[in-house]
This record gives C-alpha cells, structure tokens and sequence, in this order.
C-alpha cells in the first residue's frame, strides 16, 4: 500500500506534517518541471532553505528517519540528503551515504548531498566512489562521478580519476551529463592533462561534444582554450 496514502505513524508523519505545512504550490509546479523523473504527486513544495532548516533542527534526533527508507515524498528525500550533509563524522556519512544511494531517483537529491566531512577524508573516500562508479544504478554513478569532481580535480588530481570517468559506458542521460559536466570542469581546472582526453576522443560522441559545450560556456576556460576546444566538437 501506498504509504502516503496509508498514513505514517510517528516521526515520519510529524515531519510530512510539517513539510506540507510549507507548501508553495507554484514552487512545486516550477520544480516539476526541473525534475521530470520524479513524479509530480510525489513533490510537496517546499523552497531549500526551509530544508536546510529542518535538517539543521533534526541532526540529534534523525535517526529513525534516515532508516525509514523509502522515502514517499521529494522533500523527504531531499531532507534525508541535507541531514547526510551534516554528519560530522566520516564513517557515518559515508555508511549513510552508501545506504541511501541505491534510494536516490532525481539529479537534485544526488547533487545537493554534499557531506562536508568527505572533503578531509578522500583517501577513505576513494573506496566508496570505486564501488559507487561500478553500480547499476543511474544516480549512484551520478554520485560517484560527482565526488570525483568535488574531491580529486585539485590537489588530490591524478588521471587514473580521470580515466574511471571517461571508462563509463553508459547510454544514461543524468550519468553522461555528469561525466561531461566533470571533463569542462577538469579541462578548466587542469587544461594540460584533460585536452589529450578531447584530442583523442576518450569519451563516446555525445558527451564529448556536450563537455565541450559545457567548457565553452564556462567563465573558468580562457578565450584561446575555447578557441582551440571548439574545432574539437564532432559532427552528427
């Protein structure tokens, strides 16, 4: 049975309850349209900032609600995903993290988590992408993919990451648009090691040519690099 229409005892109803108590029907038809997988029934309405709120109120006291998963609503798991973001210890992020992937359905939830303890703690990271990259799930790749570019484009740079993105196959939208938003951030970032990748065509056809777009429209790429990235972009 549909839990949003069964009811939900406890914690988890207090929390529907407030969430819908901060519905913004136009922001939810707004965000319907941002994220399509996701079906419009299942989206409440409620800005990110009041979000960010709940999660911040709820950090001592989410434990049962981090384990009632799935989750019905959007909110839900968005809250789920800021709460994640705030555990201050790595072992417990990651364990949560690994956790709720599998549960992620939207490229919002998958990009606005964000633990701030994985910053300091890549080496312990690194396990968790190497398995994360190898799932059949669309947004745990996402993810992974993600945590490549946040965590291992500057001083942690090494073109073994680099590789394990463009070494995806994949015919998945939200996974091809991650690895193509992660070459025009890596080609702005470290233009010497990422242009062999483009001049030898590491990546399948569409999101090569969509990395370059990507790149050309970034303020971080420099006129004469995007005068050289751009005769890169294939036909068809």
């Amino acid at each position: 049975m549909d839990k949003r229409k069964s009811g939900v005892k406890g914690l988890q109803g207090d929390i529907v309850k407030s969430l819908n108590a901060l519905q913004d029907i136009k922001y939810r038809d707004f965000q319907a349209g941002l994220i399509p997988t996701v079906d419009v029934a299942r989206i409440i309405g409620v800005r990110t900032p009041a979000l960010r709120a709940m999660a911040r109120d709820m950090r001592d006291n989410s434990a049962d609600f981090l384990k009632n998963l799935p989750h019905g609503y959007f909110e839900e798991n968005q809250l789920h995903a800021f709460i994640i973001s705030n555990i201050r210890d790595f072992e417990l992020a990651a364990s949560a993290v690994d956790k709720f992937l599998p549960y992620v359905d939207n490229w919002a939830t998958c990009d606005q988590m964000s633990p701030r303890v994985f910053a300091k703690n890549t080496d312990k990271l690194l396990p968790y992408i190497k398995k994360w990259i190898k799932s059949q799930h669309i947004y745990t790749v996402r993810f992974a993919v993600l945590c490549l570019m946040r965590y291992f484009l500057d001083d942690k740079f090494d073109t073994k990451y680099v590789d394990m993105v463009a070494n995806i196959k994949s015919d998945e939208y939200y996974i091809n648009m991650m690895r193509a938003w992660y070459f025009a951030t890596a080609v702005a970032k470290r233009w010497d090691k990422i242009l062999p990748y483009f001049k030898g065509r590491a990546l399948d056809p569409w999101t090569h040519n969509r990395a370059i777009q990507k790149a050309l429209e970034s303020y971080r790429v420099t006129t004469l690099q995007k005068s050289i990235l751009k005769p890169l972009k294939l036909n068809g």
